[in-house]
């Protein structure tokens, strides 16, 4: 799993425990989301690069866990695997007319509270996942190049020339 609900990650088995004591900042420039457009009558899915407005950086919360592989030894340097999840919500403002979900974005005033594994009871650290203000998001249609994982580079986040994209 590489998303966990915000609506319900304090109640899932799978998250409950990290949630309460293994939440972490994942930093990004930004994230894709895909908007369904049709094109020549029919409907493809159109790739858009999300970021702040201003350049900064966004700090999605997330959750990780550490899992022990029986199969090797104590002192294997595979003896664990790390494993991360993003917190989802739901999308609003410029993210919302692409996808209704979204990475939940951390307020930097947030930051220590997120991580402080001592921050209290569920219902506090819930209080912590209001949304970040999506007004300070912008988004622009990106090449469909970041639809294949063997794809990497900065040519992935250039803009395409013009929006192509009409709903669906």
């Amino acid at each position: 799993m590489i998303n966990a609900r915000v609506e319900t990650v304090d109640a899932k088995p799978a998250f409950r425990r990290a949630f309460a004591k293994r939440r972490c900042l994942l930093p990004a420039d930004g994230f894709y989301e895909w908007l369904q457009v049709e094109q020549e009558g029919k409907v493809r899915k159109q790739p858009y690069y999300i970021h702040r407005a201003d350049g900064g950086v966004l700090a999605f919360a997330g959750l990780y866990e550490l899992w022990r592989d029986k199969s090797v030894p104590d002192d294997h340097p595979q003896a664990w695997l790390w494993t991360t999840v993003i917190i989802t919500t739901s999308a609003e403002d410029e993210v919302g007319r692409i996808h209704d979900r979204m990475p939940m974005v951390v307020d930097p005033a947030r930051w220590g509270d997120w991580l402080d594994p001592a921050s209290g009871d569920s219902a506090h650290v819930h209080a912590l996942l209001a949304p970040a203000a999506a007004s300070g998001l912008a988004s622009y249609p990106v090449g469909t190049d970041v639809n294949y994982v063997r794809n990497n580079g900065p040519g992935l986040i250039e803009p395409l020339a013009g929006d192509p994209a009409r709903p669906a």
